[in-house]
This record gives structure tokens, C-alpha cells and sequence, in this order.
């Protein structure tokens, strides 16, 4: 059975979007595709997708600037920011946008299908109000998916390097998420992020906190 919210391809190569999209329905996974970035902006009214995969390549709107506006939306599900012309950056431009993560292409089919299938899954946990581990905290609305995944990993203790393996990017991305929470959450430093966000929760002597 396919999941109701469906996942959105905008890419302006056909053939992308043709095998992108037989990809996801083989894996259950309604689709939606688009050539171009205006469209996609202009549907979004219509139906909420459950996650996004966006060429940073488009005519028109370029994929950065699509990717300003859903920010400025408040715009939640994952996105995946996907280029076959891109530098450093562009990714790290995508990332502070929100991006979920980067890949060029060419790309696995089985590795992008397992990152949708895992980031589907986290923003539907999210939707119901759950960060695995966390407490109701003030300010969780303000973080993007991702840097929910990344405190979920540091409120357990994983250093950057063990968190970059289990969630698929470099420690020097988690570093950049882990400076972006506490800056939204208004954190002084590492034990003051634990009070926060661990309210609820007895907090775990300093010394096995991460830094």
C-alpha cells in the first residue's frame, strides 16, 4: 500500500524523474514530480509531500532559491538536495537551508531510498510530537529534521564522530547542527543544551555528555 503523503521529485531531467519515480513505487511510496522549482511551489498548496528530493540545477527557480522560500515557509518534511554540478558551497548553502542531507550524482538507488525511507519515517514520528529521547522542550518547534536526528544523538552521548556514522554524515556537519540547536535553544554550552531539552528526564552525569 502507498503512503498517503507522497514524495516529491523536482528534477528537470526526464529521465531522473522517470526512474526516481518507478523507484519509489516499487518501494510503495506514492510520487510526485516536477520539472522545474516554480511548480512545485505553486502545488504545495495542494497536497503536503512526506519528504522532497530537489535538484539544486533548475531552470528558472534555482534549487538554493526554492529552497529560501520553503525555509521561510517554515516548510518541514526532509528535504534531500541532490546535484550533478556542485562545490562545497553549494552543499553547505543547502544544509543551512534545511537540507536533510546532500548527494550527487549520480546516486545510488539503494542508498537514496533508504535515506527516504528512514526520513519518511522520522517526520512521521515528529508529526505525532516525538523526538526519540527527548522531553516536550520549549523550542523544539524550531529545529528542522535533521537537527532533531542530531540531538537525539548527542542527548544520548554520541560524540560528533559516532553521531556523524549512525545518521550518514561527517562529524564536521554535526558540528555545524550542534552550534545551529543551541543557538536556537538559546543553549550556553553543552550541560545547559541537556537541561534544556531534558527537562523531563534525569540528567546524566556531565561527564558522559559529549562536548
Amino acid at each position: 500500500m502507498e503512503h498517503d503523503a507522497p514524495v516529491i521529485i523536482v528534477d528537470d531531467d526526464p529521465s531522473v524523474r522517470d526512474a526516481l519515480t518507478l523507484l519509489l513505487k516499487i518501494e510503495g511510496f506514492a510520487s510526485q514530480a516536477f520539472g522545474d522549482g516554480g511548480s512545485f511551489l505553486e502545488a504545495l498548496h495542494l497536497k503536503k509531500p512526506a519528504c522532497v528530493i530537489l535538484d539544486l540545477q533548475l531552470p528558472g527557480t534555482p534549487g538554493l532559491e526554492v529552497m529560501k522560500r520553503l525555509a521561510a515557509m517554515r516548510f518541514q518534511a526532509p528535504i534531500f538536495a541532490v546535484s550533478g554540478h556542485s562545490d562545497v558551497p553549494m552543499a553547505v548553502e543547502a544544509m543551512k537551508l534545511g537540507a536533510l542531507d546532500f548527494l550527487e550524482k549520480p546516486f545510488s538507488a539503494s542508498v537514496m531510498i533508504e535515506r527516504v525511507r528512514e526520513a519518511v519515517a522520522a517526520y512521521r514520528r515528529s508529526l505525532a510530537g516525538h523526538i526519540d529521547g527527548l522531553s516536550d522542550f520549549p523550542g523544539r518547534h524550531l529545529l528542522t529534521r535533521r537537527e532533531c536526528d542530531v540531538l537525539a544523538q548527542v542527548a544520548r552521548g554520541a560524540s560528533n564522530k559516532e553521531a556523524g556514522r549512525r545518521l550518514g554524515i561527517s562529524p564536521r556537519t554535526i558540528e555545524v547542527h550542534r552550534a545551529r540547536i543551541m543557538d536556537k535553544l538559546g543553549a550556553r554550552n553543552a550541560a545547559d543544551l541537556m537541561r534544556i531539552v531534558l527537562s523531563d528526564v534525569p540528567l546524566r552525569p556531565l561527564d558522559r555528555v559529549a562536548i
